[in-house]
């Protein structure tokens, strides 16, 4: 068990889409703060030590991932606590640009990374995994899709990833590439709610990461499609120029690019760069 709260600079989201006109365009949960530890370890500073806490905004799509890497970090360095908050990649580049204090930046899109550097807030990122799309479907398969052509029936309810966010450019990328459009029921704020529109049977079929499918373990099915290859997401992550734990950020960098980090994230379904 993990410890959840919102982070406050949660209070950011609705303002970050209410910017880009998207009220009403989807009911994903805002941003959301994790610590590494499981429950009953504390978050507080070492006795003598000084702060021992390195936070990490990374995408949605990295939820599970980092959140493992984040506890070998901990054991790594006694009395440390990396706190994540994950959540959209717009949405997080807009919190760290409006003053949100943190360490590291995981992105799952160039774009978005490119706001926080443009705003001299990182410098040289680095592109540690890609990212492609895979249609998710209920284990049953209600509305019987069995290729991307199979989304735009009108009578097939389908979700997508906002524009904005770097799965919603990677799922107009791919429709565009295919010559198709797609009317969805309802768009999401990041992959996780747009998944989980899927899993509660809300919708017939989603555009979703392939690394989602697979964290969802059997609750939905994947279906491959060839335009996902047109529309591959490179990762890249840096440590913040402003970072109030700029040696723990670095060192925590230097594990997602690790070997041991590396097999962590092709476990989960994410390709090497």
């Amino acid at each position: 068990m993990v410890f959840r709260r919102h982070s406050r600079w949660a209070i950011a989201l609705p303002v970050a889409f209410a910017l880009a006109g998207l009220a009403g365009c989807g009911s994903g949960g805002p941003a959301t703060s994790t610590t590494a530890s499981t429950a009953g370890a504390s978050s507080a500073p070492a006795a003598g030590g000084g702060a021992k806490e390195v936070t990490v905004f990374a995408a949605a799509s990295l939820t599970g991932t980092f959140t493992d890497l984040g506890k070998t970090f901990e054991a790594a360095h006694p009395g440390t606590t990396v706190k994540f908050n994950f959540g959209s990649s717009a949405t997080l580049a807009q919190q760290i640009t409006q003053g949100a204090p943190a360490d590291v930046f995981a992105a799952a899109s160039p774009a978005t990374m490119k706001t926080v550097t443009d705003a001299s807030l990182a410098s040289a990122p680095t592109t540690f995994v890609r990212n492609k799309l895979e249609i998710a479907v209920p284990k049953d398969n209600p509305a019987k899709v069995d290729e991307l052509k199979d989304l735009t029936d009108s009578k097939v309810k389908v979700a997508l990833c906002a524009e904005q966010v770097p799965c919603g450019a990677a799922a107009i990328k791919a429709l565009d590439a295919a010559g198709l459009k797609v009317k969805p029921v309802t768009l999401e704020q990041d992959v996780k709610a747009t998944l989980t529109k899927v899993e509660l049977g809300e919708v017939d079929a989603a555009l979703v990461y392939k690394t989602d499918v697979i964290a969802s373990a059997g609750k939905v099915q994947g279906i491959e499609f060839p335009e996902a290859d047109k529309a591959i997401n490179d990762y890249p992550i840096a440590t913040l120029a402003k970072a109030p734990a700029g040696d723990l950020a670095k060192q925590f960098v230097d594990l997602v690019l690790s070997q041991q980090g590396k097999d962590v994230l092709t476990k989960a379904g994410f390709e090497a760069p």
